[in-house]
Order: C-alpha cells, then structure tokens, then sequence
C-alpha cells in the first residue's frame, strides 16, 4: 500500500484528504502546524496505526525531521487560504509557498514520489476573461493586500514546473475553486460560512459589494475525487478543480436565507480592495483528462452543509 504525506492535513480539505486516503488503505502522514487547521479533525485518527501526525511548522522542517518511510505522494496543501487568514498570518502564507513547496518538492524528489500541488483560482486575481481557463495569465495586483497568497501560490506553481522541467520530478498542479462542505470553519472569513452563521444566529448577513459578483461552488466530495484523480494521471500542466456554474453572492445569500428559515435582513457593505467581481473555472481539461466533473449540486450541498454549520454552532459537531 501507499504512503499518502499531506502537509495541511488538519486543514479543512486537508483533513478530508487524510480521511479518503485512510479509507483507501494508505498509510497517511499529516503536517500541520496548526495555526488555521484544526486538532478535532484528526484527533479520532490518532489512535489508528495506518496514521502519522508531524505537528510541526514545515517552513522549519530539514529532511531529516520526516518519517524514515517511503513516500508515494506528497500533496502540498499547508497555507492559510482565506483573506482573513492570510492577511493575518501574512509571513507564514508566504513562507509556506516558497520555503515550504521547496522543502516537498526535494521530498518528493528525494523518494522520487508524486507531487501535487494545490493551487487556486486566486492566482487569475480579478480575470478579464471569462470563464478562466488554465492558459490565461491572470490580473494580479503584485503589491496588493491579496498579492501574499495571490503571489506565494504564482511562485509555487513556477517552482513546481521547474522540478519538472529540470529535474523531471512527477508533478500535479490543481487550481482549486470556491469549495464548500463540513469543517469550514465558522470564523473562517468567507462569502458562505460568513452567511451560514449570520443566518442561525439571526444577525444580518453581510455582503461586501452590491452583491452582482459571482462565484463558483464545488462540494468538497466532490473536489476530493477529482484530486485523486489528478495525482495518477501522467498529465502536469494545471488542472482547474471547481465548479462551472455561477451564483451571485446575493443569490448566495438569498438561498442560504431560505435553506435556514432564517430572518435575518441582508445588508451591504464596501467591497474589499482587489476581491475579484467574477470567478468561473473552464473546466474541460479536467473533464477531458480526469472525467471528472461536480455531482453534488448547489442545493443538495447547501443543505448539506447547513446540517453541518447547525451542529458546528451548538458545538456538536466534532
């Protein structure tokens, strides 16, 4: 059987990822330092011998300090990803995708293992073309309150291609678009968990803008399947992950609003500097390369997901 290292592991898709590949039958090692993952999502599985936990800032890490093992794939998940994350945590976003991809991808090269990368739509920044697809060149600003995971995540994927240029190293690079499921923290910034709880608490829900942006969701199941699918094809260009139908995030909210019978007013605030109007993935590489599209639709996912942010804020959930 494989051995499965995920750095970002107690993260909310990284855990998910941990949980797939134990199920798999891999024996899973999860980095994490745990300054935005979180102990709960892991703690069940301490006890399982088919289980490693490496409680450690990765950006420190030597070679040496990893498990003696050999390593199959290595998925490089361990960054904060929402702007209120990474604009608090601005060095360790950047670090993480610099030092830290460095760090993996000598890993990787050292057990001549499979890396993938986990990329985002963020790396288009605000797109002037819609839906993005894997060739366009994005519209970053690079000196913007975005720009530390805009850029760290634009430094990563060009440090992960030259390992594969250069040193032939088996690559993976997944842009990942707006995902949602269980273990999205309550605090965790964004446009949904942000409307989920506003909602069952009966506080206005926020939008920031006029609410015509739009966004795209994919269902956590779902991006979990099209990741594995990734890591064992032979193709290692960019791969889009997300889902190709818009919602605006008024709709969003409206939708939320109805699922929780919640009476909360919707008010507006002003946009964020840089927070990008439109985000659609293109995703006919992924279809083509993967067969893989989203199943779970937006509605099925949303209740599903209520269920969850419900448990969550009564603190059941664990």
């Amino acid at each position: 059987m494989e051995t499965t290292l995920i750095s970002g592991g107690a993260g909310f898709i990284g855990s998910h990822l941990c949980d797939h590949f134990l199920n798999k039958g891999h024996t899973v090692i999860c980095l994490d330092s745990l300054v935005t993952g979180n102990q709960k999502y892991i703690i069940s599985k301490k006890n399982n011998k088919s289980f490693i936990l490496i409680e450690n800032d990765l950006t420190y890490m030597r070679l040496a300090d990893f498990p003696q093992l050999h390593i199959d794939n290595i998925l490089h998940f361990a960054s904060p990803a929402s702007p209120q994350d990474y604009m608090k945590y601005p060095f360790i976003t950047l670090r993480a995708g610099s030092i830290g991809t460095e760090i993996l991808l000598e890993l990787a090269q050292k057990h001549s293992a499979r890396f993938l990368l986990a990329s985002t739509s963020e790396i288009y920044g605000d797109p002037t073309i819609h839906p993005q697809k894997e060739k366009y060149w994005g519209n970053v600003n690079p000196v913007g309150p975005r720009s530390i995971y805009d850029e760290a995540k634009r430094f990563a994927e060009s440090y992960t291609m030259a390992y594969k240029r250069y040193l032939d190293l088996d690559i993976k690079i997944v842009r990942i678009f707006n995902t949602y499921g269980p273990r999205m923290r309550l605090n965790d910034g964004r446009a949904l968990p942000n409307f989920m709880a506003q909602a069952l608490k009966g506080k206005p829900i926020t939008i920031y803008g006029d609410g015509t942006q739009t966004r795209s969701l994919c269902y956590i199941t779902d991006l979990i399947d099209g990741i594995e699918g990734v890591i064992y094809t032979s193709y290692s260009d960019p791969i889009n992950l997300g889902s190709p139908e818009e919602i605006t995030i008024l709709e969003l909210a409206q939708r939320i609003k109805k699922i929780s019978n919640s009476k909360s007013e919707i008010i507006f605030k002003p946009l964020p500097i840089d927070d990008p109007t439109k985000r659609c993935p293109e995703i006919s590489i992924a279809r083509k390369v993967l067969g893989w599209e989203p199943k779970v639709t937006l509605d099925e996912g949303l209740i599903l997901s209520f269920s969850y942010f419900k448990q969550a804020l009564s603190g059941e959930y664990s």
